[in-house]
């Protein structure tokens, strides 16, 4: 069996995590008997300085023909200077458009190995397992019009019907494989906007019965994530508000480092970690690869359905951070500090002893669902 992955290794530490990805990708492959083929693309700010835009025809075409995407992170204070349609941002933004990504997966699960590293209390932060679904090609990021003069400047937050409904109908069907709990997150009580999208979710919701739905303001939705993320399960939200949130979430985990990402459409899909380029920490070898390798686990769920191969790779990780292993982002006294090689090299190695113990090393087979 063969697969077709485009690299997008993007900007800053992304090329660095990106190598910690097809590490691990040309390990499980090995053990399940695929074959990955995988095609490195420029995208954002190397795109820019490469050919004058953040995402040429040539790049798009490769991610058309792919089974999925691999990114690694784009932008930086070189490009922040260039108008809004030739910034690194704006290329993610029109991939994602085009290959019509509409919903952003986001998992928040704490490692009760790693409390430490969140400056959260242990005893607010135990157990804590939700997932934030955001909306991803409408809203604010998208509406038009938008733009600036000299007097002021206007952006447009809209959203259609087919929009609302079709990420509400995941929102339920994702709840329905885990409590069977959704919280929707909205501004309904000052834009018209979100009364319209707490509208259409309750119209929804009428098919999912045995799915319990909550509404929550988005204000209040950031703080209680903060003050007691247990409660969440699933939540959904707009673009915007889905941004913000699933950030916050950075800050339970301990650090964006840690959360990785899947974007789903009918058709295409795109795995990527939650941080941005870090550009500061560029050429260290300091970044914290667990992102990018655990969207690698995201992708096998989601696109190649070799559910049990990414359940290996997130004990690996969960493996090595029990073993004390952290990167700096992550580190307390006690630990033990790694480079990024260091730690993709501790996950490799534990992935392998899992593999061997769980005898998923097939002679004859594709492990799958």
């Amino acid at each position: 069996m063969k697969f077709r992955v485009t690299l997008l290794p993007g900007d800053g530490i992304g090329p660095e995590v990106m190598t910690a990805a097809i590490k691990v990708l040309q390990a499980v492959s090995k053990r399940v008997r695929i074959t990955i083929e995988l095609i490195e693309k420029p995208v954002g700010g190397l795109s820019i300085d490469q050919s004058g835009v953040p995402l040429t025809d040539d790049t798009l075409q490769s991610c058309y023909h792919s089974d999925a995407v691999l990114l690694g992170a784009v932008g930086g204070p070189k490009w922040e200077g260039h108008e809004h349609s030739l910034k690194p941002e704006a290329g993610l933004l029109k991939l994602r458009k085009a290959l019509d990504l509409y919903a952003n997966i986001r998992p928040a699960k704490i490692f009760s190995t790693s409390l430490e590293a969140s400056p959260l209390k242990k005893e607010i932060l135990e157990a804590t397992d939700f997932v934030v679904l955001r909306e991803l090609t409408g809203g604010l990021y998208f509406g038009e019009p938008r733009g600036y003069d000299q007097d002021k400047g206007w952006n447009t937050m809209i959203y259609t019907r087919p929009e609302v409904e079709r990420i509400a109908r995941m929102a339920f069907q994702m709840a329905g494989k885990r409590k069977g709990q959704v919280v929707s997150v909205d501004k309904a009580n000052v834009l018209e906007c979100s009364q319209f999208w707490r509208s259409v979710v309750k119209e929804v919701h009428r098919d999912y019965p045995a799915i319990e739905l909550k509404h929550m303001y988005v204000d209040n939705a950031a703080m209680q994530l903060v003050r007691n993320p247990r409660q969440f399960d699933l939540i959904v939200t707009s673009n915007m508000f889905g941004d913000i949130l699933s950030d916050i979430a950075g800050i339970i985990t301990g650090s964006l480092g840690m959360l990785p990402s899947a974007s789903l459409g009918e058709k295409y899909a795109l795995y990527e970690p939650v941080h941005g380029s870090a550009p500061d920490i560029m050429g260290r070898g300091i970044a914290n690869p667990i992102a990018m390798i655990a969207s690698v686990s995201m992708m096998l769920t989601h696109s190649f359905r070799l559910k049990k191969a990414a359940e290996i790779i997130d004990a690996g990780i969960a493996k090595t951070l029990s073993d004390g292993y952290r990167t700096k982002d992550i580190y307390t006294p006690g630990d033990i500090l790694v480079s990024t090689s260091q730690m993709t090299d501790s996950i490799l190695k534990n992935i392998d002893q899992i593999f061997n113990e769980r005898s998923l090393n097939t002679k004859d087979k594709v492990v799958r669902l």
